[in-house]
């Protein structure tokens, strides 16, 4: 009760910040609530508050977090990924090599620190901010990475809304490539289904389904993540290094509300309703990330991110389109 009640003044700001970010990201889905949350607590973060509000605000940007992930497995239709079938999961893992391979390179290249190069090649590989939410535990990386990461895939995010389907009736896409090619290089669900519907129905339809195919690879992802970073730490201090201390059991809990979702009965209504709660505390725990993001030295080390996001979301969206025209067709 007394570690409840510390950390209650904390959850309650990070709660008062999302709603205002709630409403705004439902009147402009494309921006999304979670950014308009995350901008939000940044601007609050130029305000020295009380020490009192730190607790409940690491706890709400930490374990919050996880629990939402969880929450969000009640929008994973397992059957849906079924539905794509073996085509659309061979483009998935050229894409998705694509994707890494390429982040690895201009992390390197332009020197991005660490954890944001991952979260960003993340991001940019699977699915914008829920794979960033899921990530940043188990590489245990600090707002700010998170903020920097989150800022720039959302950068992109709104361009591919627009960009996409003015490209696909240049490019005189059909339905089916169109929806592939959303599904697979636009990254934020909300900007898929902006890109997929603008273009057509059809091709809106299939965009959401590969994109819900795009976001399961979570749970691999972030599992070998694990898997590696327990073995990098475990070298570099000399000792052993328990994977349990970094072990994703979030993500477990996101496969088996899958598996729920998929298999049991559940009222709809009820379904509903815990992923719209699984969506609110991502909006609570972006504000929190917000809250505890230095924004003069985001923006004055942003550059590179976002240089770096540019050219993963690029190669990204080449190789999707190659692999269709070389490989699919």
């Amino acid at each position: 009760m007394k570690i409840f009640s510390k950390r209650l003044p904390g959850v309650l700001l990070a709660a008062a910040v999302a709603a205002p970010a709630w409403w705004i990201g439902k009147m402009f889905p494309v921006v999304g609530s979670p950014v308009v949350g995350i901008l939000l607590g940044m601007l609050l973060a130029l305000w020295k508050r009380p020490e009192a509000l730190n607790p409940g605000i690491s706890y709400t940007s930490k374990k919050l977090l996880q629990y939402a992930i969880i929450l969000i497995g009640f929008d994973m239709n397992l059957f849906h990924v079924f539905e794509v079938g073996k085509q659309t999961l061979l483009l998935m893992v050229f894409t998705l090599t694509a994707a890494f391979l390429s982040a690895y390179v201009l992390a390197k290249l332009l020197k991005v620190e660490r954890n944001t190069g991952i979260l960003i090649g993340v991001g940019t590989a699977i699915c914008g901010g829920s794979a960033i939410a899921a990530t940043a535990p188990v590489i245990d990386a600090e707002d700010e990475d998170v903020a920097r990461s989150i800022s720039t895939i959302f950068l992109f995010n709104v361009i591919a809304a627009f960009l996409f389907p003015a490209l696909g009736h240049l490019m005189h896409m059909t339905d089916q490539s169109f929806g592939l090619w959303a599904g697979t290089a636009v990254n934020d669900t909300s900007s898929v289904v902006a890109a997929g519907y603008t273009f057509s129905t059809a091709a809106g339809d299939l965009a959401v389904i590969v994109k819900l195919t795009r976001t399961l690879m979570i749970v691999p992802v972030t599992l070998a993540l694990a898997f590696y970073e327990s073995r990098r730490k475990s070298q570099s201090g000399g000792s052993s290094y328990r994977l349990s201390a970094i072990f994703p059991w979030f993500v477990l809990g996101f496969l088996a509300a899958s598996v729920v979702r998929t298999f049991v009965p559940v009222p709809e209504a009820a379904l509903s309703w815990l992923v719209q709660a699984g969506k609110y505390l991502i909006v609570m725990a972006m504000a929190a990330i917000g809250l505890n993001t230095n924004l003069p030295k985001l923006v004055k080390n942003g550059w590179k991110p976002i240089l770096m996001g540019l050219g993963c979301w690029a190669v990204l969206a080449v190789t999707s389109l190659a692999v269709q025209h070389f490989i699919l067709a």
